[in-house]
This record gives C-alpha cells, structure tokens and sequence, in this order.
C-alpha cells in the first residue's frame, strides 16, 4: 500500500502574492488532510517555515506537517529546537522536522542569515548530533536546555539530494527524505547506500525513505501536459538564470524548446508522472515497486489553485484504487 504525502512548495503564480500564496498553502492542507494524505511539509514560499507550520497544524486536525526544509548551516541548532519544540507542544505527535545541509541561497543572503561565516555545511553531522541531542530528556547538569524542546522527541529526518544526506541518514538511523522531484539522478544510488548502511537506532529500527515525485494529474492527459508546462517552464527559466514566479501554462511550450532546454528537464523533471487517473495510476505503480519507497512526497507545480487541488484529489483517488487491487490480489 502506498502512503502519500503533499510537498507543498507554496508556488507564487505571476500576477499573485506571497499573501494568496499562503493562504492557497492553508487551503491545500484542509484538503490534502480530507483526501488522507499522510503527511503535509510546506516549502519555498515559506522562508519562515516554523511559522508558516504552526499555520497549517491550526487550520487541520490529525495530518501530520513537517518541514521540507530547514537547511542546518543557516541557523543554529537550538533555535530550531525551540522553534519545533514550541510547535510540538501546541500540537502533540504532530510535527516533524526535517533538514538539510546545503546552504540553500547565495553567499551575500547566507551571510545575512549566519552573521559568522565559519559555520560551514562540514558541521551538519555535529549539528544534527546537537539537535538531537536537545529533544533528549533532561540529563544532570545539563547546563543549555531547548525549552520547549526538551524530552519532546520532535522525529527528526534527513534531507538530501546526493548520497552524504543517505550516508548520514544510515549512520544515525534516521529516516531519509531524498529530492528526487528536482534531483533524481542520484536516487537510486542513494537509496541502496542507506538501506545497506543503516544502523538501527532509538529513532528507527529499519530504514524509513520517502522519495520526491512530481504528479500533475487531470480529467485528461492532453490537460495535465497543458498544466505541467508551467513547471517546465519555471525549470528551464531556473536553469538558465531568469528565477521568477510561476509562469501560467503555455500550449505546445515542450515542442518549441531546442534540445538543451529539453535536455535540462529530461534531467531535473525524470521523476514525474503525467496525465489522467489511469495514467497517474500506472505511473505511480511503477515508480513505488521501482524503488520500494516507504513514502511518497508528492509535489505539484501548477499555475491554477484550484487545478492544483484537483490534481491531489485525482492522485489520491488513482492511489485508493491501486490499494483495492492490492488488497484483491493478497
């Protein structure tokens, strides 16, 4: 049976706001908790990610919501602590945290956010050994405390998009959250380098991966290409040094690029599913018995909210029938 969870990257359409951006991001956690939807982790779009967290667990009642995510070397290890030790208490066995090593900007902003520039990504091992450390019941003596934090036990996850975060995963015994919605070349790799290193652990007695997959689902293929070329679009703007806000769909988009443009998305968009219900179902199939994924964190680029919430509902129906079948089969 697959479990599904949204990764909501909080897409500013052109013409919109941050504003009706997040309000979209609160609508689509009241509907991704309607549709079973495992869990809920806010993206881009919320640079304050414990706030715009606390937003969602308020306006839902039992999805779980977590970061997707706190990139470690730009903050420190006890501010984050307390900031999903805080959001753990107002919201008991719901919150999870998840982070990352890579810098996640440009030099000029990180030193904006770090003030001293000897923190280094090499720390994020002993970071994350730190923040750890700090959800751990109180010991004697202990002289600097998370509060709230403490004793809390905030499941913590590691991001990566290469094999260090899958190697770091497996040392510790955490659970692995690999980015193969915009980095997938690696996924394979890293997945059989965390599965066959990991130490069992007081977080986790086997390994626990949820993978990244782009699913952009309608009533009909010719739709969801239409939709899809958003993201398409938003990638190679990316890629070739125009970022900006989601760019509105544009018919017959994929046909007009040249071959590096096409080459870029072959690479950055592989893992991604396309289409109507039965094609998404397909779609899905492969993709969970390919790699095995104990999760899949879906993620969905698309210009039209209410599109966007039709999407999630079509995959959460192709889902529901795939686990009809399994059951038939058993």
């Amino acid at each position: 049976m697959i479990k599904l969870s949204v990764l909501d990257l909080s897409p500013v359409p052109e013409g919109s706001d941050v504003s009706r951006s997040l309000a979209n991001t609160l609508d689509l956690a009241r509907n991704a908790e309607r549709l079973g939807y495992r869990h809920n982790m806010p993206g881009i779009a919320s640079a304050a990610t414990a706030v715009l967290i606390g937003q969602v667990a308020a306006v839902t009642h039992q999805i779980r919501v977590g970061a997707g995510g706190i990139m470690l070397p730009n903050h420190a290890p006890l501010m984050v602590a307390e900031a999903f030790g805080t959001l753990e208490a107002m919201y008991p066995r719901r919150i999870d945290l998840g982070v990352g090593r890579a810098p996640g900007t440009d030099q000029i902003t990180a030193h904006a956010l770090r003030r001293a520039m000897n923190a280094s990504v090499d720390s994020f091992p002993n970071d994350v050994v730190e923040l750890l450390h700090y959800f751990k019941p109180e010991e004697p003596g202990q002289r600097v405390r998370a509060v709230p934090g403490v004793g809390l036990n905030v499941p913590v996850w590691i991001l990566g998009s290469s094999l260090y975060g899958a190697q770091l995963a497996a040392m510790l015994g955490l659970p692995y959250a690999f980015a193969s919605h915009f980095a997938p070349a690696e996924m394979e790799h890293a997945l059989a380098l965390y599965r066959e290193r990991f130490e069992p652990s007081e977080y986790l007695e086997r390994p626990y991966a949820m993978l990244g997959l782009n699913v952009t689902a309608a009533d009909t293929d010719e739709e969801a290409e239409l939709l899809f070329s958003s993201m398409q679009q938003a990638f190679v703007n990316l890629r070739t040094g125009r970022p900006g806000k989601l760019p509105p769909p544009k018919p017959g988009y994929y046909a007009s690029l040249g071959e590096p443009e096409k080459a870029v998305l072959a690479h950055t968009l592989s893992c991604a599913i396309v289409g109507s219900k039965e094609t998404v179902k397909q779609g899905l199939k492969a993709f969970a018995q390919r790699t095995g994924a104990d999760e899949v964190m879906v993620t969905a680029q698309i210009f039209d909210h209410h599109a966007r919430v039709r999407s999630y509902e079509i995959l959460a129906e192709a889902a529901k029938e795939l686990e009809e079948v399994e059951r038939v089969t058993v």
